[in-house]
Order: C-alpha cells, then sequence, then structure tokens
C-alpha cells in the first residue's frame, strides 16, 4: 500500500521549479485556537512564509488523503470543523488507512514533510515530558520523533506547560541537537528564558541549514531542534506566566483531563487567566518562527 498525496497547486507549482518549501502544522488550526483566530493566524503563518522567499504547505489529513498544502476553503473547513482527530506518530497510519480526518501535530507534521520531500517545518512550541511523568509516564511523541525524521524543527522551545528540565535531558538521552537562535538561554514558548542553557547556539540561518545537511552527510537519523525566542514586545515573563501556569495545571488536576485531553485544557485555562494575552503572544511567536523556517529553507535549496 502508499499513501495517498495531494499537493495543493502552489506546492506542486514550487515543487516543480525546485523553490524553498515550509511544513505548516494544522492542530493549531483545529485544536490550538479557537474562531476565528485560528483562521487568521493559519493565513498570517502562511502569508509570513510566503513574504521571507519560501512557499507554506500546511499538512492535513482529509478523508484518508496527506494534503501537502491545503487551499483556504479547506483551511476554513478544517477550522469549523467538529471532532477532527489529533494525529501523531501512532495513529497517523490508522486515519490515512481508514479514510478519515485528522489535524498533523508535531510528530505527524514531521512524518507528512519526510514524506513530501520537505526539511524544514514552523510551529509554536514543540510537546515534552509532562510534570508528573515520573509517575504517569506521560511524554509526547514529539521528542522520538525528532530523534527519527530528518526534519528541522523552529519552535519557540518547548511548551511552557511541561517539565522542561526533563524535556531537555530526554532529548538530549535521544542525540537530538537543540539549537537556541541568537541567544544561549533556552526559551520557553511565552518567554524568552527558561532559565535553562540551551547545549548549541547558532546565529544565522545558514549556519542551521549547514548543520542540517552535515548531519545527513554523516548518517545521523533524526533532525534539529531550534529553539528561537519570542520576539522581546510580545514576551509574557517567567515571573508573570509561571503562577497562571500552576493555576492551570492544579485546575487540570482537579477536573481529572488526561492524555491528549491536556494541553488544548491548559492552553485554553492560560488564555482565560491571561485574559487572552497568552494567545497574542502564541500569535506572534508562530509568525517569528515562520520567518526563522524560511530563512532556514532558503539556505537549504542554496545549498
Amino acid at each position: 500500500m502508499t499513501p495517498t498525496i495531494r499537493y495543493s497547486p502552489e506546492v506542486e507549482a514550487a515543487r516543480a521549479a525546485g523553490s524553498p518549501l515550509v511544513a505548516l502544522e494544522s492542530t493549531i488550526i483545529t485544536h490550538g485556537m479557537p474562531w476565528p483566530q485560528n483562521v487568521d493566524t493559519a493565513r498570517a503563518v502562511e502569508a509570513e512564509v510566503r513574504a521571507h522567499g519560501a512557499v507554506p504547505a500546511t499538512m492535513a489529513v482529509i478523508d484518508g488523503a496527506l494534503h501537502v498544502g491545503i487551499t483556504d476553503d479547506q483551511l476554513v473547513a478544517l477550522a469549523q470543523a467538529k471532532d477532527v482527530a489529533k494525529l501523531s506518530r501512532a495513529d497517523f497510519a490508522a486515519c490515512l488507512a481508514t479514510g478519515g480526518t485528522g489535524a498533523t501535530t508535531v510528530a505527524a507534521t514531521m512524518i507528512a514533510a519526510r514524506l513530501a520531500g520537505i526539511e524544514v517545518f514552523a510551529t509554536g512550541g514543540v510537546g515534552g515530558v509532562h510534570r508528573g511523568a515520573e509517575q504517569s509516564f506521560d511524554i509526547s511523541a514529539d521528542l522520538r520523533e525528532l530523534a527519527e525524521t530528518p526534519v528541522t524543527v523552529v519552535c519557540a522551545g518547548a511548551k511552557a506547560i511541561l517539565d522542561l528540565p526533563k524535556t531537555l535531558e530526554v532529548l538530549e538521552t535521544l542525540g537530538v541537537p537543540v539549537i537556541a537562535y541568537q541567544q544561549a538561554a533556552l526559551p520557553a514558548f511565552w518567554s524568552r528564558d527558561a532559565g535553562l542553557t540551551a547545549p548549541l547556539r547558532m546565529d544565522s540561518a545558514a549556519q542551521i541549514a549547514a548543520a542540517h545537511r552535515m548531519r545527513a552527510a554523516i548518517g545521523l537519523p533524526g533532525g534539529q531542534l531550534v529553539t528561537n525566542p519570542i520576539p522581546p514586545a510580545d514576551e509574557i515573563a517567567r515571573d508573570q506566566i509561571m503562577p497562571v501556569i500552576e493555576q492551570a495545571l492544579a485546575d487540570a488536576a482537579a477536573e481529572g483531563i488526561a492524555a491528549k485531553a491536556v494541553t488544548p485544557f491548559l492552553l485554553d485555562r492560560i488564555f482565560t487567566l491571561t485574559q487572552g494575552r497568552s494567545l497574542t503572544a502564541n500569535i506572534a511567536l508562530v509568525l517569528n518562527n515562520a520567518r526563522l523556517a524560511a530563512g532556514i529553507a532558503k539556505e537549504l535549496a542554496a545549498i
């Protein structure tokens, strides 16, 4: 069996021309933001990629076919659809095989990008080790995917609701390069500084692209995690956001929220507690990541 892959007209033209491509996820549309901010943000992120010299390829599974790039009509339909599956490595193939519809997480988008020959992916934040994982064993499949799939992922750090020291430790164990862009500190999604030092620092898209190529040249599997700090004007500092996160975590525990429902619940609760400021920051950091990812894609194409 082979998966059905459908390229949008824009992506098909870019492939034919050898233009740089940037993969984008679709869970930000279906699970990450409310209507209509989800559609507005998705359009803005795609526009930002185009404005910086690359072509966006938003990934989604629709009626059992992997769509590499979606039309605006498909974007609007996804943004308003109910009960869209949230796809990761474990259920991606099943959704394709059974004719389902699903939005791609970081792990699933990396797999989709590999299938489509796309080397760079821009997202908001990656998953990681959840707090209390020593009891729950709740660790995102994103980390294993980074160790196996050769895609450079640009994010604003792991989501701040996670156990960041343990997340960094697991990434080290899996041999995933964690690169901070233009600073030594590891960023933490809404905040520029997680209180941790990143293992690697790179100051240009060209350096990141060269490291991506070198991994392939020496036969190392897996990708790279590029942590791009949120712009200073949009940051919510750690001392401001951490009490909010603690409150949201306590609320999730009190309501018995678990598994894939945890992250959407926490993001919604944090949105409420910050009176929408977290969403404004989220949009700013995703746009910032799109700009850097486009730059890396251009450098890879040049190499």
